[in-house]
């Protein structure tokens, strides 16, 4: 977030003559503010802007939060799948966001390292309430999408639901502006032994949320939530977290800190889970 005190004075003064502090804008929309401010005020009066940016990212830490609902699909593509395949596959997924309601954000692509439950792509889609994921799964578009594109060229699939919330502002609920245009989409899915479930499931999701408030240099927007999919109850709870760039991935799952939260917070309570991630690109070029 970036804090704006705004000083305005009439020309010819040699003091400001008003303040007005401006705290809600993100690094991204300054320019727009800038240009916005000088059109419509410097032909009448001084201006002096202040700015400074505050370290903690907004998507990260904010005290009024936003309900969503997200929804994960991964995918196992036959081995001999050829790119053309694989572009017709996920040109049609990625399309299915403009087919109908409720789908405020989108991103998906090819699994960059191998996993053991060899599943090769991953969707990601986030919704704004349950009834618009539910429309999904019955939408006719996406049951011919799933029909026709999808399984002619996956032989296995599955799917994780769960609520959570974000910062209240508008760049973070639609994952839109510069921190989201590219990164790294790291999706974990747990299932937590069931004497585990309740506190201690909690306490360990909660350390992990503690880290990524301590790192906004490395992660732009996380969410967790307890899986609710009627389809898939292999993991109890899923984790998505956009990290800004490949190395500040690697910087974080290499750490001592996030290797401590896991072996002392997770490894004893965890029966199962699944971590992937892939790389996001911005819109306009290749989706892989």
């Amino acid at each position: 977030m970036a804090l704006v005190p705004l000083f305005l004075s009439p020309i010819g003064s040699p003091k400001p003559l008003y303040l007005f502090t401006v705290s809600e804008f993100s690094p991204s929309t300054l320019n727009s503010f800038y240009k916005s401010i000088h059109l419509d005020l410097l032909n009448n009066q001084r201006i002096t802007v202040l700015c400074g940016a505050d370290q903690r990212s907004s998507n990260l830490d904010s005290a009024r939060k936003r309900k969503i609902v997200e929804h994960v699909c991964l995918l196992k593509a036959k081995q001999d799948l050829s790119e053309e395949e694989e572009n017709d596959m996920l040109d049609y997924l990625y399309t299915t966001q403009y087919q109908m309601g409720g789908v405020v954000a989108i991103s998906l692509g090819r699994v960059s390292t191998p996993n053991p439950e060899r599943y090769t792509h991953a969707l990601f889609m986030r919704f704004q309430k349950k009834q618009n994921l539910e429309n999904f799964y019955e939408n006719p578009f996406y049951l011919k999408v799933l029909k026709d594109h999808v399984l002619t060229y996956c032989h296995e699939l599955v799917n994780v639901d769960f609520e959570s919330e974000v910062a209240d502002e508008m760049l973070s609920i639609f994952r839109k502006g510069e921190e989201f245009n590219h990164g790294v989409e790291f999706v974990l899915l747990i299932s937590f032994n069931e004497a585990a479930l309740g506190n201690q499931a909690e306490h360990a999701l909660a350390s992990l949320s503690s880290m990524m408030l301590e790192s906004p240099s490395l992660i732009v927007q996380y969410t967790q939530g307890l899986n609710f999919s009627p389809s898939s109850k292999e993991y109890t709870h899923g984790v998505v977290i956009r990290f800004r760039s490949v190395e500040a991935f690697e910087i974080f799952i290499n750490s001592k800190e996030y290797k401590n939260v896991w072996h002392s917070k997770f490894q004893p309570i965890v029966h199962k889970f699944l971590s992937l991630h892939f790389s996001v690109d911005p819109v306009g070029t290749e989706i892989m």
